[in-house]
């Protein structure tokens, strides 16, 4: 107990505050660590389900990464001129006030960040077990099981080192990018040996209907998604005025370039049916082309998700930091541990909701939810950078977008929000439902200032619990 008291003392006085320890390497690790998950491996089927042909495919698939870049130099502008860890929640803060950036912390809460995690958990466990049951789906519950293991396991490592977090994510960063290579070099293979035929019309019954469209990129998108995590860290990315947008710059072109290469790869190799009656599409292809060495695509589809849940786990446990930080969310979220210098309330609050997510055997539903919300979220976040060259000229902007750039960015943005809206109204309407629900929330809990005393000591007493249970105190600037 003294050596907890003496340590809290010791790290009060010298200030307590997460490190900058992410350098440009690390920064571009995480955003290609983060965006190729499990996407690349399993949604080709769902772009090529509601775009029709290949040769539209693959068309929504270089857009979707152009757009996502365009979005990402945007981010960039709203990264350095808001130089907040927090990503869109910080910058809606900022331009909109404290009611719009609640909204998106409350979605980000309980659909966006432990939906998303759930499900890179689930495929995970799915596939690393896969090989134990070659001829049926693994049972519910060992997948589950596995599932919550690997959560917590990843939330153990974020909580006891940062450098520990960044290690891994390299490592599985080159083994995802690996498998994505030896998918295009056996693609090459079966191309040069003058298997042409699939592309003999590429676009043989291409869908122009904008809302289906649409649809077709969402699916691609949600394979880009993560390209704005790095803005979650910026106040632990070191000289993040060059190291952010260099990042950026770096990541998407690679990105890009590897998602379309390894879609052609499938294309050449799989027939249009073939790609739609599969669950997984690299399996598939590995099964067709590796032979005896087809075991290896699930082990590497393992190891892509494996490495995207940690970078995501270390992302976005910041967002949950720095809304707690700002009164948005209990303060015992924003308490830092004093010897690790880690957020370990927020990484084991946002563990616990991802846990329950996991239980749930319907989980896959929420994606079109998460695609919408997401969508409408990020066109609010490029909103207010447009919002605020106009109202606010005067803050510094170490990088400083062509303003086509976020219009471009909105007008994309609400045909993505917009066209879907009478393909899956259900979907949407759940989506703004949810959204509208935390207006009440926000009145009951941040804007009710006159709290009675029992509340406020219950809150305080919580607060209390965990700063001595996890050894934490809040984030404080140097003292002397």
């Amino acid at each position: 107990m003294g050596k907890a008291k003496s340590e809290s003392s010791l790290s009060t006085n010298s200030g307590v505050k997460m490190k900058k320890e992410l350098s440009l390497i690390d920064g571009v690790a995480i955003i290609v660590g983060i965006i190729i998950g499990s996407g690349i491996f399993v949604s080709p089927k769902g772009v090529l389900m509601y775009s029709g042909s290949v040769g539209e495919a693959i068309i929504v698939w270089i857009l979707s990464g152009f757009l996502s870049m365009i979005g990402a130099l945007c981010y960039a502008e709203l990264g350095t001129m808001i130089p907040k860890s927090g990503g869109d929640y910080a910058y809606i803060s900022e331009a909109f006030g404290p009611l719009p950036a609640f909204l998106y912390l409350w979605v980000a809460l309980f659909i966006l960040v432990p939906t998303g995690n759930a499900i890179t958990a689930i495929t995970f466990a799915q596939y690393i077990l896969q090989p134990l049951w070659p001829t049926c789906q693994p049972p519910y519950e060992a997948v589950r099981l596995l599932a919550a293991a690997t959560t917590c396991i990843l939330t153990v490592i974020n909580c006891y080192n940062v450098k520990w977090v960044t290690r891994v994510q390299d490592v599985f960063t080159a083994t995802k990018i690996f498998a994505l290579c030896i998918i295009v070099i056996a693609g090459i293979y079966y191309l040069c040996i003058g298997h042409v035929e699939h592309f003999a019309d590429p676009f043989a019954e291409t869908n122009t209907k904008p809302g289906f469209i649409a649809i077709a990129f969402y699916s691609g998108l949600f394979s880009y998604s993560g390209w704005n995590y790095l803005n979650y860290v910026t106040e632990e990315l070191k000289d993040p005025y060059q190291n952010l947008p260099r990042a950026i710059c770096i990541s998407l072109p690679i990105v890009t370039i590897t998602y379309v290469v390894t879609n052609i790869a499938y294309f050449v190799v799989l027939s249009r049916e073939e790609i739609l009656a599969s669950n997984a599409v690299a399996v598939t292809f590995g099964d067709k082309m590796l032979g005896g060495f087809s075991f290896l695509m699930p082990v590497f589809v393992a190891c892509s998700t494996f490495g995207s849940l940690n970078g995501a786990i270390f992302a976005s446990s910041r967002l949950f930091f720095v809304g707690a930080r700002q009164g948005h969310l209990p303060r015992a979220i924003a308490l830092i541990n004093v010897k690790r210098l880690t957020p370990i309330p927020s990484l084991i609050f946002m563990c616990l909701i991802t846990l329950f997510l996991t239980i749930i055997e319907d989980v896959y539903v929420l994606i079109n939810y998460v695609s919408f919300v997401e969508s409408l979220f990020i066109m609010i976040s490029v909103t207010g950078l447009i919002w605020m060259r106009y109202k606010r000229p005067e803050m510094a902007r170490p990088i400083r977008v062509p303003m086509v750039l976020p219009v471009l960015f909105f007008i994309i943005c609400a045909f993505l929000v917009t066209f879907p809206c009478y393909v899956t109204p259900v979907e949407v309407g759940v989506g703004l439902a949810f959204i509208l629900c935390g207006i009440p929330v926000y009145y009951a809990t941040i804007a009710w200032t006159n709290k009675p005393a029992w509340m406020v000591k219950s809150y305080d007493n919580f607060t209390n619990a965990c700063a001595k249970l996890f050894v934490c105190v809040p984030e404080q600037a140097h003292t002397s």
